[in-house]
């Protein structure tokens, strides 16, 4: 059995740690709103960007002349999984969960003969996947020294991806991240990026709308910003999802905190009186013995 002073000390360490807890819960829950909002202003955006390139893709037969990032390489034998985490752990299983479904897509494109290339983005997704796939890292961009990572993080990862492919590195790109649900639900998402799929996404104000220059040239020009859009979007998505997941976890673990300090401090009182009630027990027989 663990001594008083043991006990004691135990007890003050359990509280400190849950000052730290719910400091780190007040700061992500002040963080989240800020970051919910953010993500939440870029879906209109993201919606009606999606509905233009649908509205454009839909007037075009792929063909050789056709933008690559729409009607691709021709080839479906590399696949490149670019997987966003963040730099900063103590957010439950949200980082865990985004690489789990990034393996297994893996695993499931490796069954069916395919080759598959690893792009990371953050830090806590490196050290599990570079240790089942040591090899088979592409590419790593670092967000240490971002504070948020926002539309100048995005448009450089799509510049490296982009270059990528061009230089014939992967055939088809797919993007992993966390999609914000709520505090409690941070729904690990797939989607491709490269070639851009067709979004199903259509104008639904009725209006009918002629291009100028043509549809082709425009796709060009617009499907590279769509590319980022998607990746920033999904940044934003990542940012509210690690601050949700960081505020739960921290709540879970105050909690626990909460229940172990009585545990300990039940344990440390009747120790404490079962010390007492010895020594007088050796007093009173003391006593009488004399």
């Amino acid at each position: 059995m663990a001594s008083l002073k043991e006990l004691k000390g135990r007890i003050n360490s359990v509280k400190s740690t849950q000052k730290i807890t719910k400091a780190k819960q007040m700061v992500a829950a002040a963080k989240l709103r800020k970051a919910q909002a953010s993500a939440e202003a870029a879906r209109p955006y993201a919606l009606r960007l999606a509905s233009v390139v649908g509205s454009l893709a839909s007037r075009v037969t792929l063909s050789e002349s056709s933008p690559r990032l729409l009607a691709g390489n021709g080839k479906d034998q590399v696949h490149l999984l670019v997987v966003a985490n963040s730099d900063r752990g103590l957010c439950g299983a949200f980082n865990a969960n985004i690489v789990k479904a990034a393996k297994q897509k893996a695993r499931e494109l490796t069954e069916q003969g395919k080759t598959v290339l690893f792009y990371l983005v953050g830090r806590k997704g490196r050290a599990p996947i570079r240790r089942d796939y040591p090899k088979a890292v592409l590419g790593m961009f670092d967000t240490t020294g971002v504070r948020e990572p926002g539309y100048a993080e995005a448009e450089a990862i799509a510049a490296e991806v982009l270059a990528l492919y061009d230089a014939g590195k992967f055939d088809i790109a797919h993007l992993f991240y966390g999609k914000f649900k709520s505090a409690l639900v941070q729904e690990p998402t797939e989607q491709q990026i490269v070639p851009v799929p067709t979004p199903t996404v259509a104008i639904s104000d009725g209006a009918v709308v002629e291009y100028e220059p043509d549809e082709e040239t425009i796709l060009a020009e617009l499907l590279p910003r769509y590319m980022r859009n998607q990746i920033f979007g999904a940044l934003l998505e990542n940012v509210a999802s690690e601050q949700g997941a960081s505020m739960t976890a921290m709540d879970n673990a105050t909690r626990n905190a909460g229940e172990l300090i009585k545990k300990l401090t039940i344990q440390y009182n009747r120790s404490r009186q079962a010390a007492i009630t010895t020594e007088l027990i050796e007093i009173i027989a003391g006593a009488e013995a004399l």
